[in-house]
């Protein structure tokens, strides 16, 4: 089981005046939301786009080969950011279960 808290998130306007189309649905997650997963299934409320970026993070620690070990004081844990250049959200994924 894993733990996915939202923990930052960075608004770059200059990049969005510049190159950003006017948006409708911008992401709705929140600094402090947290989501649980079984690492496979997508958590409700979390977008495919953040999902996608986390699942080779949630797979290397599911298999104990963290993608870049020495890199966490703890290897059941990762940070990683969504991809959305204007507005990422880093999130901080946490094995939960003693496997």
């Amino acid at each position: 089981m894993f733990k996915i808290t939202a923990m930052t998130r960075g608004v770059y306007q200059d990049l969005i005046d510049e190159f950003e189309l006017p948006q409708e649905n911008l992401c709705s997650i929140n600094v402090g939301d947290v989501f649980y997963t079984d690492g496979i299934t997508k958590p409700e409320g979390l977008c495919d786009s953040a999902w996608e970026t986390m699942i080779p993070f949630i797979n290397s620690i599911k298999e104990n080969k963290p993608i870049f070990r020495n890199w966490m004081r703890d290897d059941r844990k990762a940070l990683v950011s969504c991809n959305d250049g204007f507005r990422p959200i880093s999130f901080l994924i946490e094995r939960i279960d003693d496997k």
